[in-house]
């Protein structure tokens, strides 16, 4: 909270006695004329006569008549006129706007022509070249103005002043917000409204612009701290813990945090009802999250309940909303109560036909039921839908090389490859996408302009979307280490470095990655190592990158070097559960059994519903003469692969 003895201003003394205030009739007239102008639907002449006004030399007497009419200007610039009908106060006005009401012309025209002095200058001086510009400049000023004078003592005395101050700041910063509003500026925005806060004790409305402003811009963890600010000054408005608890589980992931302000929009529920259900469905989200990183499957087992339930409240809150439906479905999928988890989807599906993520899902229902071609043919439905979504496209290599065979899931990583190239306006001449050799995967990282991010769930998250899918506490420290460390090892490499979000690369790695799988399972190591290192090159330091070279080395035979790729993975992801099933399957073939059997109990604690593991361990326990464990655990394994998805149910975003 700004404290009112910081920057404390008293109002701006009066005029001096050699300047003359302006009389009330002047005043009102200057600031009627242009009004009249615009009743006669002369646009085009009150736009000029708004400009020859400004265009007077500035006293101060007129300082605030001057900031009156910049803003004026400005409004009309961004809500009565359009960028065709645009022309610069360096030029001369058109002799006939589709500004004007042809109606209502009038029989003289007024010339507001630049005069000799404006055309020299010209070329020396910033000319706004469309009406957003010009808006926007004049709004600078007027802040600039309105920061000058603004009044900010808390005396009583001031209070009239101080409203005033108060209101004219904020007219002023809202036109700012729609304006760079329009032009996706939130960075620039957020510093304006930043500016703003010296007004803004025990006032919501600054606070929250600043908040939403800070959340466009992804600067999530300063929003969540002035949403704070905005609860405490309207602490009835579930909206607002509503938005924070959207912050914290998404791009931040302070899970307890979201769960606080989650449980702030049930207790909100009473006096709010049509909020409890999303108070419940935020609820849910926190626990289910939560369970993901538990490293303790008693603990897991707890928090997946308590996230079934928050659900179950939701839905039974809210039958017509198809997020309760669909989140409700996920949660008992991640539980692998499948045949409960379809009727769900279903009537999500019902409520919003066309959800990517409530298709994505029943997709993976059905692959968890081995019906691989009917979600195959659900895939490619939704993506008919969302051809560029990413996600669905990787569960599509999946499935195609389960159903189509892996020349298909090859074609599908070509068309990846084509669609992130056009997703972020990236050239490649040197590229011709032409059959299956190292060639074709040949895509050279040559960027010839900016990169820039989407909008997405995942921004501000430094992790790659693998195919185990769980996003963990752990896994975004061991992404953050991987990103430190692959920034160094980049730096001492010959190739460009990265430019813009890490967004973009991060999917480009990953259809690289995809790639390199559908070429292991062919059992082709030359061109899977390669596709291996156009991931390497963008992030060498990843835990999923080496553990994919320990696959080409598994591939290849190299047992020894495999070993150390997967150990390189674990010592920077260490709940990486594929890397420590196939560390485990090595040991176990070394003759190793007590490590093999720790390593697999550890990742059975991490995810106990990986079957691969469940087999792995009972392996190892047959190995050492463990007979009826052994059996416990292929038993496991059995019914875990009976209904298990093509790839991790928890691939599917889990945002409100």
């Amino acid at each position: 909270v700004i404290n009112a003895n910081i920057q404390n201003r008293s109002p701006k003394p009066g005029p001096t006695a050699h300047e003359q205030e302006l009389g009330f009739f002047l005043e009102t007239g200057l600031q009627r004329a242009h009004v009249l102008y615009f009743k006669n639907g002369n646009l085009t002449r009150g736009v000029g006569r708004f400009r020859e006004l400004l265009r007077a030399v500035e006293t101060r007497t007129t300082q605030n008549l001057r900031m009156t009419i910049a803003r004026q200007l400005a409004e009309i610039l961004l809500r009565g006129m359009c960028e065709q009908s645009y022309w610069n106060p360096l030029e001369d006005p058109p002799h006939e706007s589709p500004l004007d009401d042809p109606l209502r012309k009038e029989k003289y025209s007024e010339s507001f022509q630049c005069s000799e002095k404006a055309v020299k200058f010209a070329n020396y001086i910033f000319c706004p070249q469309e009406n957003t510009e010009e808006a926007l400049l004049l709004l600078l000023i007027s802040e600039s103005m309105a920061n000058r004078d603004a009044v900010l003592s808390r005396i009583p005395e001031h209070k009239n002043d101080r409203i005033i101050s108060l209101q004219s700041a904020s007219v002023v910063y809202d036109l700012l917000t729609i304006a760079l509003g329009r032009r996706g500026q939130y960075e620039m925005l957020s510093e304006c409204l930043e500016r703003a806060m010296k007004f803004a004790f025990e006032e919501f409305h600054l606070w929250y612009q600043f908040a939403l402003s800070l959340m466009a811009a992804g600067k999530s963890a300063r929003a969540v701290k002035v949403l704070k600010e905005c609860i405490r000054l309207k602490p009835d408005d579930a909206t607002i813990p509503l938005l924070a608890a959207k912050l914290c589980m998404g791009s931040l992931h302070w899970l307890e945090e979201a769960e606080r302000f989650a449980k702030t929009v049930v207790d909100l529920g009473d006096k709010t009802s049509e909020f409890k259900a999303k108070g419940y469905l935020a609820l849910g989200l926190t626990y289910s999250l939560q369970a993901t990183d538990a490293s303790l499957r008693g603990m897991q087992e707890v928090l997946q309940r308590k996230a079934l339930l928050a659900f179950q409240r939701a839905h039974s809150l809210s039958p017509t909303d198809h997020l309760a439906a669909f989140y409700l479905a996920l949660q008992l999928a991640i539980s692998r109560q499948i045949p409960e988890a379809l009727g769900y989807v279903r009537q999500a599906l019902q409520l919003q036909g066309d959800d990517a993520n409530s298709l994505h899902l029943l997709a993976l229902l059905l692959s968890a039921q081995k019906h691989y071609h009917d979600a195959l043919n659900i895939i490619d439905m939704a993506l008919s839908e969302y051809p560029e979504n990413f996600i669905l496209l990787f569960t599509k290599v999946k499935l195609e090389s389960l159903c189509r065979g892996p020349d298909e899931a090859l074609l599908t990583c070509k068309h990846m490859l084509q669609i992130w190239k056009s997703c972020y306006n990236l050239t490649n001449p040197s590229s011709t996408f032409t059959g299956f050799n190292t060639s074709f995967w040949g895509l050279q990282l040559h960027v010839l302009c900016h990169v820039y991010g989407l909008h997405s769930s995942c921004d501000g998250n430094f992790f790659l979307i693998t195919s185990t899918g769980s996003v963990h506490a752990t896994s975004i420290a061991a992404s953050r280490v991987e990103q430190a460390l692959s920034e160094v090892a980049s730096s001492l490499q010959s190739s460009a470095p990265k430019q813009g979000p890490l967004h973009p690369w991060m999917t480009l790695a990953q259809i690289w990655l995809h790639a390199a799988e559908v070429y292991i399972g062919i059992g082709k190591p030359a061109e899977a190592t390669a596709c291996t290192q156009e991931a390497a090159n963008l992030f060498p330091m990843s835990h999923y990158v080496l553990y994919m070279r320990g696959q080409v080395a598994e591939l290849r035979g190299n047992i020894d070097e495999a070993k150390r790729w997967y150990e390189e993975a674990l010592s920077i992801s260490p709940t990486h559960v594929k890397s420590m099933q196939r560390l485990a399957l090595i040991l176990h073939q070394l003759g190793r059994y007590s490590l093999a059997e720790k390593i697999l109990r550890d990742a059975v604690q991490v995810n106990s519903t990986a079957h691969e593991v469940w087999n792995g361990l009972g392996e190892v326990l047959q190995a050492q003469g463990n007979d009826d464990a052994a059996t416990e655990c292929f038993l496991t394994a059995l019914e875990l692969e009976a209904s298990s998805p093509v790839v991790p149910f928890t691939i599917i975003p889990r945002v409100l």
